[in-house]
């Protein structure tokens, strides 16, 4: 989540003005009272000063790879008009050795059973559609701060448990995709510029959080925090057999 120190400044600066008058009408009584000796500030040691500093990364995660897809344009700029069934179709198609011929064949094989994913989730198929159609609902906020709504959406890639995330915003009468990513996912969550992604690890009792924010530099949303946090469960939670850090075909990372 985004720092919140500038909103808890303005409350104690707040809290010290209400407080001043009282303190000043009682006198001596409640006067302020040592804590005891306060820990002495260290410096980071840094290590290995004499290593060169590297100048270039060691790996391509594609931190801030972008890209317009093709065959959909945005009728009036209006995202909501962008049908998201759509969107995945055309990502599984470019795909065909991922997809089709490859390890989520399931995945292009239940694209049948979506009609348009609209509010309501995964087409108008009916309700076995909507259980077998890999594509979940999309949601619409304004992510990249120009004031028009962004696509969110997610989709199933089968079999097993991964579900890749996007976010695509839109520049002239085009779609751009501005971030991708798979995990096996336990939350996702939209707050402020930010999505918020949480998945299992390997260690019982903690979860992985990653947080996507957007960049008006790079125009795309970078990976801004990824961290282990303590969850308090005491259940072992695998990852995906084959999950590595390194870019997946449509460009996003998957796994760690």
């Amino acid at each position: 989540m985004p720092p919140r120190r500038p909103v808890r400044t303005a409350l104690a600066a707040v809290a010290v003005a209400l407080l001043a008058p009282a303190a000043a009408a009682c006198g001596d009584a409640g006067g302020l009272e040592g804590a005891g000796a306060t820990p002495t500030a260290a410096a980071p040691d840094k290590l290995w000063p004499e290593l060169t500093p590297a100048s270039s990364p060691a790996f391509e995660l594609g931190e801030v790879d972008t890209r317009v897809i093709k065959g959909v344009t945005v009728p009036g700029g209006d995202i909501r008009a962008v049908d998201p069934v759509r969107v995945v179709a055309k990502e599984i198609a470019a795909h065909p050795d991922e997809y089709a011929d490859g390890t989520y064949a399931e995945t292009a094989r239940r694209m049948a059973d979506c009609g348009r994913a609209g509010e309501d989730g995964a087409g108008d198929s009916g309700d076995r559609g909507r259980e077998r159609c890999p594509v979940l609902r999309a949601y619409y906020r304004d992510l990249t701060g120009d004031g028009r709504d962004d696509l969110t959406l997610g989709f199933r890639k089968l079999p097993g448990n991964l579900t890749a995330v996007r976010v695509y915003t839109v520049r002239g009468d085009r779609l751009v995709e501005v971030m991708a990513y798979e995990d096996a996912v336990s939350g996702v969550e939209l707050a402020g510029r930010s999505v918020i992604i949480r998945a299992p690890s390997e260690v019982a009792g903690y979860e992985y959080r990653l947080q996507w924010t957007w960049d008006p530099q790079q125009r795309a949303m970078l990976l801004t925090h990824d961290e282990m946090l303590r969850t308090g469960g005491h259940q072992r939670s695998p990852r995906p057999k084959g999950s590595s850090a390194a870019p997946s075909p449509s460009g996003s990372a998957s796994g760690r």
